[in-house]
């Protein structure tokens, strides 16, 4: 059978992922790429050895019938192209799980890879149980935020929704843990940090028979400060396993 992977958007999280279809850390047959920048897919294409078709429309992409399709595009791409996306019968990754609040995930090919952090499997089986309390802190640098701060500063104390819809770039982390423990509502404190270089999320939960604190520490992508270059690999580790 024919592996074919549909990539849309081609930055800074695409173009690592593509890379490692370069390298045949991910196995598949050809790789479609689509990005509303022209000029962007065709900077990725160049720099690649593997087949690279270049489609000018998600539409076109989805002609292909690619195995599972990859968005890396941002929140708008998701709200634009989710239903049509969704009716293809492939596989779908969405790095921007912001925008996936806003939808219907119940559909076993929808899938998210837990991003900047890990624990979800636990953290999702302690919902089942009961979660009392679940609280992330996030602290980034004033780089990382897009923000023109020198002192530490709190810029955020809400709910995980909120966070999301107000960093829509910076805090997909919120919301793939919302979207773990739904219902149950994620507290997030997002600080500003002139003195750290790292993108910091602390995770506490206290559920029904006891207690979780989960720390990461990672550095941001270097084509992107606004993610963390985990966010990249988590997707390549779930891309893995669809296409197995």
């Amino acid at each position: 059978m024919t592996k074919k992977v549909g990539l849309i958007g081609c930055g800074a999280i695409g173009t690592v992922l593509a890379e490692t279809v370069d390298r045949k850390l991910v196995v598949c047959d050809e790789l479609v790429i689509f990005d509303i920048a022209v000029d962007q897919a065709i900077k990725l294409k160049d720099r690649l050895k593997f087949p690279v078709k270049i489609v000018p429309s998600v539409d076109d992409l989805i002609a292909t019938k690619p195995t599972v399709i990859v968005e890396a595009a941002g929140q708008g791409a998701v709200h634009q192209y989710y239903d049509k996306l969704v009716a293809t019968g492939a596989e779908i990754i969405f790095m921007s799980t912001g925008a996936l609040l806003d939808h219907d995930t119940s559909n076993p090919k929808v899938h998210f890879p837990a991003g900047a952090i890990g624990g979800l499997d636990a953290i999702a089986a302690a919902a089942n149980a009961g979660i009392d309390e679940i609280t992330l802190t996030t602290r980034k640098s004033p780089k990382a935020l897009g923000k023109q701060i020198t002192e530490e500063t709190v810029t955020f104390e809400g709910y995980a929704e909120d966070a999301a819809r107000q960093f829509p770039r910076e805090m997909n982390v919120a919301a793939t843990l919302a979207l773990t423990v739904k219902p149950t509502k994620v507290k997030v404190r997002v600080v500003v940090d002139p003195a750290t270089t790292r993108n910091t999320h602390e995770i506490n939960v206290k559920w029904r028979y006891g207690d979780m604190q989960l720390k990461f520490a990672n550095m941001p992508h270097p084509d992107n400060p606004h993610t963390s270059a985990l966010a990249a690999w988590a997707a390549i580790r779930l891309l893995q396993t669809l296409l197995q």
